[in-house]
């Protein structure tokens, strides 16, 4: 997945191909491979969008945290009393009070100790928690001193967030248990309320390649176009801190994910497995959404080429932003 070249960008890259003529053959090759499936978003959706059991599904086969972060929030299980030989199980013991199908999530936080020398005789301990708000957790510190690991459990009905543009709001169902340190950055977009420069800047169409469920015709090219929009998640007068690689499952119709370390980022009109792997995907646009990322998809565009690759860019960007959605839509 590419990003914008600026005239820089472009100059560098005019004196490398000259200083490498004699791999041309070899060089161009790779880039071309890499660049398709980087700028393209070419095969990053397969099927007609996850089912919102899907969602869930996926959600809980992860369970990762933030190493060095201690979360706050109402004990419902004390680490004192209750003892882990890992993160994961703590985690997973979190998420065990938020299987019913009834009521509210008894646990939504995890903390656990995990360095055995740093921890001494708490060790072990795993602390399930309650936060007064899921979408604005409280931490009490953080940093290399800190010698917990921190994640969240959004239960049934949480962790959906709005990105709000001028064609409607497109749904996105966070992962934060797969990509714990990506929610995180969103969270912190949300609760700023200020995302100015974000914004959509490519937009290309299924074509003739994928059908209207994502799935790639048989024989049909893997683009152009690649079946996505792209933006950026960067807001003016932030300094952006490359987000590290996560969870990189296969790219579904709605997958939101980074394009490398962000803050651009991509959603998927198709599926794509031959990126399995590729992104790290930190959320979901939820499958009634999905037409408001195909109507942005059909806005006028002027061709660009990035490192030899065809790609679409909108004419104009469309804006966007971050909004909290309770529980109207809930998975």
């Amino acid at each position: 997945m590419g990003r914008r070249q600026v005239d820089s960008e472009l100059g560098r890259c005019a004196f490398l191909v000259l200083l490498l003529m004699g791999l041309v053959s070899c060089s161009v090759v790779y880039v071309c491979f890499s660049v398709a499936v980087r700028p393209s978003t070419s095969s990053l959706v397969e099927n007609g969008g996850l089912r919102k059991e899907d969602l869930e599904k996926e959600d809980r086969e992860c369970c990762r945290g933030i190493e060095h972060l201690e979360l706050w929030g109402d004990a419902v299980k004390w680490g004192s009393d209750f003892k882990v030989n890992s993160s994961e199980k703590c985690c997973r013991a979190c998420k065990e009070m938020c299987k019913g199908e009834d009521g509210p999530c008894l646990c939504d936080s995890w903390v656990f100790c995990g360095d055995r020398e740093a921890c001494g005789p708490r060790f072990g301990e795993c602390w399930l928690k309650k936060q007064k708000d899921i979408l604005d957790p409280v931490r009490r510190d953080s940093g290399q001193g800190v010698i917990w690991t921190s994640g969240l459990v959004f239960g049934k009905g949480k962790g959906t967030v709005g990105l709000k543009t001028n064609y409607g709001v497109l749904h996105v169902k966070l992962f934060p248990d797969c990509a714990p340190h990506s929610v995180t950055y969103i969270l912190e977009l949300l609760a700023s309320r200020h995302c100015a420069g974000c914004q959509f800047y490519r937009a290309e169409s299924r074509g003739s390649s994928w059908d209207s469920e994502g799935n790639h015709i048989e024989n049909a090219p893997l683009g152009p176009p690649f079946a996505l929009i792209q933006g950026t998640l960067e807001a003016h007068g932030t300094i952006f801190q490359n987000i590290p690689k996560e969870d990189c499952p296969a790219i579904r119709r709605g997958s939101v994910a980074w394009v490398g370390s962000g803050p651009d980022f991509f959603i998927s009109l198709a599926k794509h497995n031959e990126w399995r792997k590729a992104y790290t995907v930190f959320g979901s646009v939820l499958p009634e959404d999905i037409e408001i990322a195909e109507k942005i998809a059909q806005l006028p565009t002027v061709p660009e080429s990035w490192s030899n690759i065809n790609v679409s860019v909108l004419k104009k960007p469309v804006p966007l932003q971050f909004q909290r959605i309770e529980t109207s839509l809930e998975i």
